[in-house]
């Protein structure tokens, strides 16, 4: 590939940023938590992702400086907080109106060692472990009795303390989902489990069929880059296929998808060589500055994130909820991370990143970016450490 230096580095971008475009809704190795200047404060991140956190979640410039800030500084702390909690440890979020990291605690001892390292407390009845018990118990209900249709997804609500399984609002009184509901509120864990009822359109992924514009295209289907890694990139496992050639939006070959999974989880990852090359750039499609990768601590429940992808680009919103399984129609995944930001085919693969942490590639949902709706992505770091793969940051 031969081009202008200004461009290429937007296509290495792109190589980096648009694996959205193939993904379903839906999760390596871990990287050390950012420092005070990194995702908070680097010039380089937030004169980006301001812009749009400006534009989508309605912030003025100053705001969102200071919430980028708050949020990792909220991140640096939650490793020492959860410690600090012990056995009494329910989980943690990033309160967005009072800007700091809430952990919440099965008993008052646990809170005032928490409080001593500077996090905010709260009280609750269940334990992290026991609301992870509880939506265990469901996943194994779905591996020997598949989810019906009309369930869209399940996960720890953490602020709620307890599990909530989604069910569609056009199926709720479908025999089949109400049987399954009512299995999911027996046993031992029964009073951790709620019921939501969600909008009637099903999640789905996000794969869209070969058009033009800035996609990797493979097997017949577009999708988006997640992030670049040491020797090529990341992206959705219902992109992939196995050994399937792949091609840049110039229709240029780039490489071959040397493993993926799906469902199950949702990840897979390309070889890139014969021009390409790879970058720690996620794509700002002109709504806002390419954004530099500089790790991938993650972010809490209650942080704010921004996704980019081949179809609708650059959006963002908040994290709502960790390690869900979403139930598509080729099967559940799990360990997903649930978002407000909108997506829509052709998004599948692409990049979630708050501040200037990868957070992972977008798995799927339901909505659009017209209307509104939730985007599941699946978690980098468990991508990284099932491949053995190493994050390119510089």
């Amino acid at each position: 590939m031969r081009r202008r230096i200004g461009t290429i580095i937007s296509l290495s971008a792109l190589l980096v940023a648009t694996a959205l475009g193939g993904a379903g809704v839906m999760t390596a190795s871990a990287a050390p938590a950012p420092d005070a200047g990194s995702s908070a404060g680097g010039a380089l991140a937030s004169d980006a992702v301001v812009t749009a956190m400006v534009h989508d979640l309605g912030l003025t410039p100053a705001q969102a400086r200071q919430r980028l800030r708050q949020q990792a500084t909220a991140t640096t702390l939650e490793p020492k907080a959860r410690k600090a909690a012990g056995s009494s440890y329910g989980g943690s979020w990033f309160d967005q109106r009072d800007g700091t990291l809430v952990v919440a605690v099965t008993g008052a001892r646990a809170a005032s060692a928490v409080a001593r390292t500077g996090a905010a407390t709260t009280v609750v009845a269940r334990t992290a472990k026991q609301l992870d018990a509880a939506k265990s118990a469901i996943d194994t209900l779905a591996r020997t009795h598949k989810a019906p249709a009309g369930v869209s997804s399940w996960g720890v609500d953490l602020q709620k303390n307890q599990v909530v399984v989604s069910v569609r609002a056009d199926r709720a009184g479908d025999p089949a989902v109400r049987a399954f509901v009512a299995a999911a509120e027996r046993g031992d864990t029964a009073q951790a489990v709620t019921v939501r009822t969600t909008a009637a359109a099903a999640p789905t992924t996000l794969s869209a069929g070969t058009v033009g514009g800035d996609p990797f295209t493979s097997h017949g289907i577009r999708c988006s880059i997640g992030f670049s890694v040491i020797g090529g990139f990341v992206t959705a496992g219902h992109c992939s296929q196995a050994g399937a050639a792949v091609y840049g939006w110039d229709g240029s070959y780039v490489g071959n998808f040397q493993a993926g999974t799906f469902p199950g989880n949702d990840y897979s990852w390309v070889n890139v060589g014969s021009g390409w090359w790879t970058v720690n750039v996620v794509l700002g499609w002109g709504t806002v500055s390419d954004v530099l990768v500089h790790g991938s601590a993650v972010a809490p429940v209650g942080s704010s994130v921004c996704r980019s992808g081949s179809t609708t680009h650059w959006h963002c919103g908040t994290i709502l909820g960790t390690n869900e399984t979403v139930n598509y129609s080729e099967g559940s995944v799990y360990g997903l991370t649930e978002t407000n930001v909108c997506a829509e085919p052709g998004d599948s693969g692409g990049s979630f990143i708050s501040g200037d942490q990868a957070q992972g590639v977008t798995s799927g949902g339901y909505g659009d970016c017209t209307s509104g709706g939730e985007t599941w992505f699946q978690p980098v770091n468990p991508i990284l450490s099932a491949y053995g793969l190493t994050l390119q940051t510089s």
